[in-house]
């Protein structure tokens, strides 16, 4: 297998390592030009699934370039050396993009510039209503934009149960460095400094943690059959998360980028008082199309919905305060079905499929 070449595409926002989904310093393979990978072992890995595609599109290219070859110029031509994709960062033009870490109310004001119109919303009025909130606001927003956040969730009460569950989960020592799907890597910490643990809900002193997975159940079967073509039938264990606030955060990336059959990305913040300008520790989205960002601050009883292929690449900026947050990945039934087919889903925790509470 050749050595991967690093030529950077005039489409950054749309490659990606085709095992791990991370976007920054990648490689490009240099056999069929097409594919992304962050690190050779990463490319080899990958093989047995990527040669199936990787031999035709070499066939396909040779035979373009021979007919090109005499119009070629030869200052034209590559030579090959070996160079890498520029980081996120580096290849934005600020004023494009909505700026970062900034109060919530500017935050909020500057989403609703990014184009999703009261894209936060406060849920006190429709608590008691699950169907309400979804069908008259989750649904019609994911559909539009992609994203929906729901503010004051379940209320502060609540909220600070659920927070003590997780702070209790914390302190038992059993969070372990988070992964990529089930890929190890020496480089680990490099793409995501989280401490994470899978809760299914049954376990002592998670009660909390369970009603909240069940209100979020909740709210994907009001909205199932109305998001997108997607037809929901069942979701990851809750990935509870804590970045320690040592500056560590995740690169950006895309939850699914392999068609692994997670449809929905449900996020559930448990941060109180929390100050971007000082604690840091933004969402950021990314959406495919789009000219801006979208920051997502991570407060208290806030609820975080966005699709989880690669249409929204997105990173966790740096945290300097402990910050806890609770995910669920929700699968559509026929894009999981083909994934299994294809063996591409792993064996790890994120592939175990949960029927809906």
């Amino acid at each position: 297998m050749e050595e991967t070449s690093g030529t950077p595409d005039s489409d950054q926002d749309k490659q990606f390592c085709e095992l791990c989904g991370k976007m920054e310093n990648l490689l490009k393979c240099g056999r069929c030009r097409n594919s992304f990978y962050c690190s050779k072992e990463h490319q080899r890995q990958h093989w047995t699934k990527h040669k199936l595609i990787c031999k035709e599109a070499d066939k396909t290219r040779v035979s373009q370039q021979s007919a090109t070859k005499q119009k070629q110029q030869p200052s034209q031509r590559t030579c090959g050396k070996r160079e890498t994709t520029p980081g996120a960062q580096d290849g934005m033009r600020g004023q494009d993009f909505i700026t970062s870490a900034k109060g919530s109310e500017e935050i909020d004001a500057k989403l609703s510039e990014y184009g999703i119109k009261n894209n936060i919303k406060n849920n006190s009025e429709t608590k008691s209503s699950p169907q309400k909130l979804a069908l008259e606001y989750i649904a019609p927003c994911m559909n539009k934009h992609g994203i929906c956040v729901v503010d004051s969730f379940l209320g502060e009460e609540t909220g600070q149960c659920i927070l003590k569950d997780v702070i209790a989960l914390h302190q038992t020592g059993k969070f372990t460095d988070g992964q990529l799907v089930s890929q190890k890597s020496d480089s680990i910490k490099d793409i995501r400094g989280d401490k994470i643990t899978w809760i299914e809900g049954k376990e002592p002193g998670c009660e909390k943690i369970r009603f909240l997975m069940s209100r979020m159940d909740d709210l994907i079967r009001h909205c199932n059959d109305k998001l997108g073509n997607y037809r929901i039938n069942g979701r990851t264990k809750a990935m509870v998360a804590c970045y320690p606030g040592n500056g560590t955060g995740y690169v950006r990336h895309v939850d699914n980028p392999n068609s692994d059959g997670r449809c929905v990305t449900c996020i559930y913040y448990l941060n109180k008082n929390w100050d971007a300008k000082k604690h840091g520790g933004l969402l950021r989205i990314f959406p495919e199309g789009k000219a801006q960002f979208a920051d997502i601050e991570p407060k208290f009883d806030r609820l975080l919905f966005f699709w989880s292929d690669r249409r929204n690449p997105h990173e966790v900026q740096p945290a300097y305060a402990t910050r806890y947050a609770i995910t669920v990945w929700y699968f559509d039934a026929d894009e999981r079905a083909r994934a299994k087919e294809k063996y591409l889903t792993g064996s790890g925790e994120k592939g175990v499929k949960v029927e809906l509470q």
